[in-house]
């Protein structure tokens, strides 16, 4: 078994020593160095080549949304955001950290002696170990990108109603979801139902960073409420989101499914169930296979079904478990799901018709 190098990087001097002592006791991660700002993180990344970083945000001379930024520019590696924090603000710079490449977010575990000690612990163990998997890419610097022209679906047109959109995401899907969500337009007609894998505790802080640069309303999902056209239900902690007859979301605390709650594949029955062939549902970049199945089913009912392609992937795990079940009708990269959906809603297409 080969051992995962980690760097730690984390100004504070009692937390670093704890974050080497939960990693450290797992006999498959070695902690071969640490950095206490950005600018040794750098330094730090440069000399010990570490397999997987975990980065604290705010940080002296150099906070780690920047280093996060630089290191995924330069010499990339997966980034682990470890935070200890749900202040909005910092919440806020961690999901922007997540769009400059860091793979995930998680809260610091509790302190030894605490109930929850052992649980957060072996998360962040688990994390870091699942994360020294994934092959990073290169991030280049920021520039402007230009709006992509309207996507050709290969859908026949003809009228149709779209009454729901529906997504699953998990590692690499926040960035994916800020590119769809800030595409869309403010007067989008159909209700968009959203379930992201993360942390517990930060779901919140996740809508309001997404709400900053889209026009639509972005809501973490209430039970009962009725779906609204144009707005953005994001599934909460710790419950499966559901939709019932009548467009009336349903929060139940029923058992995890693929260890997953809320879980993509319970939300997608339920819109099987409940739209149909009026839906349009997809899979952005995840480990596991969550929800491929399901998606199958609403491609088999004449709902239209997407998948991110694999080279925009962190994670082709869900996208890439629907295409090889034939669950899927386009594939596509992130900047063109957006203009897709606004096709689709505005323009329709014939439902059995493939591309």
């Amino acid at each position: 078994m080969s051992i995962i190098k980690v760097l730690v990087v984390e100004d504070s001097p009692v937390v670093r020593e704890f974050l080497i002592h939960v990693l450290s006791a797992d006999p498959g991660i070695r902690v071969i160095g640490t950095a206490h700002n950005g600018e040794e993180a750098l330094d730090a990344v440069r000399r010990y080549q570490p397999d997987v970083i975990t980065m604290d945000i705010h940080m002296p001379k150099m906070n780690g949304l920047e280093a996060t930024r630089r290191i995924m520019e330069t010499d990339p590696r997966p980034i682990v955001i470890v935070s200890g924090s749900y202040d909005p603000g910092e919440i806020a710079t961690t999901f922007e950290a997540m769009e400059a490449g860091a793979l995930a977010v998680l809260s610091r575990p509790a302190g030894v002696g605490h109930a929850d000690y052992d649980a957060s612990a072996r998360e962040l163990v688990q994390m870091v170990k699942l994360m020294s998997e994934v092959k990073v890419v290169r991030r280049w610097p920021r520039v402007r990108r230009d709006v992509p022209a309207p996507v050709k679906t290969g859908l026949a047109h003809a009228p149709a109603q779209i009454r729901v959109v529906a997504i699953g995401a998990s590692t690499g899907g926040p960035p994916v979801l800020h590119t769809i969500l800030s595409g869309l337009p403010k007067d989008f007609p159909a209700p968009i139902l959203i379930v992201q894998h993360m942390a517990a505790g930060f779901i919140q802080g996740f809508a309001e960073w997404l709400a900053h640069s889209s026009p639509l309303p972005i809501h973490v999902a209430t039970h009962g409420e009725f779906l609204l056209p144009g707005h953005v239900y994001m599934a909460p902690d710790a419950f499966q989101m559901k939709v019932e007859r009548g467009g009336k979301i349903n929060l139940t605390r029923d058992e995890p499914e693929n260890g997953l709650r809320p879980s993509v594949a319970c939300l997608f029955r339920s819109v099987a169930e409940v739209y149909a062939s009026d839906a349009v549902a997809g899979l952005l970049s995840g480990m596991g296979r969550d929800g491929a199945e399901q998606l199958k089913r609403l491609k088999e009912q004449g709902a239209v079904t997407f998948a991110q392609d694999k080279d925009s992937s962190v994670v082709h795990g869900m996208p890439g478990e629907a295409i090889k079940l034939d669950a899927v009708m386009l594939v596509l990269p992130p900047e063109n799901i957006a203009p897709m959906l606004i096709n689709l809603a505005y323009n329709g297409y014939t439902r059995g018709r493939k591309p």
